[in-house]
């Protein structure tokens, strides 16, 4: 059986995609700079950067056939007082530059009828904030690359779509608190269903879309946020 690629799939929502797919039998390659945790069974792991087209080459070259691509890898966090270019240009390659780069890799070996790329955005890829310039503007232009792509790719049968989290239970979500001087139950306190969403149910979305019940779903951004978009 092919395989689903995960990356960033060594931790947060890319790891919980990860655990949910091999858990019903899919072979998974996660891949990210490093592997900060044991992975489940039937988990390969593939050390790639994003960031770093080199990386992105070698990591096509030794995946092998891939039935879907999930898109999770990327980097966060609030600007600097003053405009940094440096941090920018980490943040965009990272989110955007590394997302197309794996969506151009994915997409030339992806079967048609059934290939799926499916992009993790952000509710900030929806709506931005002031203190995240760089992260808000990355996140947008994923959703602009997704449904690009979408129309490019349709007449091969290959979906895809983007997942806009609010706050996740993830390490980067409580490294953002500490930056906002902010609780967990007050960030949870800001959406309508007083709640953090838990890394497996993001990951659920996930393999819904990548199933054939969601073959027809393509091009959306989908926000999984409490509401707190509405």
């Amino acid at each position: 059986m092919s395989a689903v690629l995960v990356t960033g799939g060594t931790r947060g929502i890319g790891l919980a995609c990860a655990r949910l797919l091999a858990g019903q039998g899919v072979p998974v390659i996660a891949a990210a700079r490093r592997a900060a945790e044991p992975l489940p069974a039937g988990v390969r792991f593939i050390p790639c950067d994003v960031a770093d087209p080199s990386s992105v080459r070698a990591l096509f070259a030794q995946a092998g056939p891939l039935r879907a691509a999930i898109l999770a890898a990327g980097a966060a966090g609030g600007d600097p007082p003053e405009p940094d270019e440096e941090h920018w240009r980490r943040i965009v390659a990272s989110n955007l530059d590394g997302a197309w780069r794996c969506a151009e890799g994915a997409a030339a070996v992806l079967p048609d009828g059934e290939g799926r790329i499916l992009f993790l955005s952000s509710v900030l890829g929806l709506r931005a904030v002031p203190d995240q310039v760089a992260y808000s503007a990355a996140k947008h232009g994923v959703i602009g690359l997704m449904r690009a792509l979408a129309l490019r790719l349709a007449p091969r049968g290959i979906a895809v779509n983007a997942l806009c989290p609010g706050w996740v239970e993830t390490d980067m979500a409580r490294a953002r608190w500490k930056e906002l001087g902010m609780t967990r139950e007050e960030a949870a306190a800001g959406t309508p269903t007083r709640r953090i969403t838990a890394p497996e149910e993001v990951a659920a979305m996930a393999a819904y879309l990548l199933s054939p019940a969601a073959a027809n779903i393509t091009g959306q951004a989908i926000a999984l946020d409490g509401g707190a978009g509405v």
